[in-house]
């Protein structure tokens, strides 16, 4: 593959990345405000794709079966709260029981494997075919349609968690005892927040199966080890940089972009098969999680006693 073949798929990369740094944005709330490891993201973007596809084949608003899509998804989100708060299973494991469930809601809305929807019949959001398409006006274009999709999310978000009820959420993250000290129903912020998460999934879901034309059962798998890969990397590359809470968010985005136009660059290469995507996945998520470790253990200075001053 040549270097001109390199730079005409970098777009798509880059595409990609902007609609998975949605769901990567949907991971960074649970994962890191929430404090909950939640694996219900597998099949919530299964979930979001399978309703916006059929809302629209259905013949209903491209605007309304996104909606539905990013409704759908913190529905999900709700089963998971509920199992957690509601019947104390632990978090884990109440995701991993709604991912479970959701395969066959997922098969149930599709009405079968995968369900495709051409961007000549339907007037999709956006679509890999408009990335080359000389006759689709320029704010159609993937890049800025998806731009412009995640910059409206982290601006919602910077304000939502800048309201009350967002405050409450975090305090729930960063301390429950002291929340619930200071009045917050800790259960219903943890619900909440897997909405809220599993919302932006689904909503990332719904701008996917647009993308790429069709909805399959299997387009949520791994879909946590992108997210958590986007976080880790936002958060090693930019953490001393961006301090702002809306910058942040921004950072997760740009981590799921370096993630794939790593990965389109290792393809370019050749050095590993299109078979081994995963397991280079979980090399790279691996990688960019021991760099904290290994920047503390070996490249942090020891603290003399004599450097420690007294106040």
């Amino acid at each position: 593959m040549s270097i001109e073949a390199l730079f005409n798929a970098l777009p798509g990369a880059v595409s990609q990345g902007l609609i998975w740094g949605i769901m990567a944005i949907g991971v960074y709330i649970t994962f890191k405000i929430m404090d909950i490891a939640d694996l219900t993201v597998d099949g919530t973007l299964c979930t979001g794709a399978a309703v916006c596809v059929v809302a629209l084949v259905g013949g209903l608003p491209m605007w309304l079966a996104i909606l539905l899509a990013l409704i759908a998804g913190m529905l999900a989100g709700l089963v998971t709260g509920l199992f957690h708060t509601a019947f104390g299973i632990p978090a884990i494991l109440a995701g991993i029981l709604t991912q479970f469930a959701l395969w066959s809601v997922n098969l149930r809305i599709l009405g079968g494997a995968n369900k495709a929807i051409s961007a000549d019949k339907y007037d999709l959001l956006t679509s890999m075919r408009y990335l080359t398409n000389p006759d689709i006006p320029f704010w159609k274009n993937p890049l800025v349609m998806t731009g412009i999709f995640l910059v409206v999310v982290i601006a919602l978000l910077y304000w939502f968690f800048g309201t009350e009820m967002g405050s409450s959420l975090r305090a729930t993250g960063a301390n429950q005892n002291m929340a619930r000290a200071q009045g917050i129903n800790t259960n219903f912020t943890k619900v909440l927040g897997l909405m809220v998460s599993n919302g932006l999934v689904g909503l990332s879901g719904a701008l996917l199966c647009q993308y790429q034309g069709f909805a399959d059962i299997n387009m949520g798998r791994g879909a946590i080890v992108i997210g958590l890969a986007a976080v880790v990397i936002g958060e090693v590359l930019f953490s001393r940089i961006f301090h702002n809470f809306a910058l942040k968010l921004l950072s997760v985005a740009i981590g799921s972009i370096i993630y794939y136009v790593v990965i389109q660059v290792i393809l370019w290469t050749k050095l590993i098969d299109s078979n081994d995507l995963k397991l280079l996945s979980a090399i790279v998520v691996a990688l960019f999680l021991a760099v904290p470790y290994w920047k503390s253990k070996f490249f942090s200075k020891p603290v003399k006693r004599g450097d420690v001053k007294h106040a």
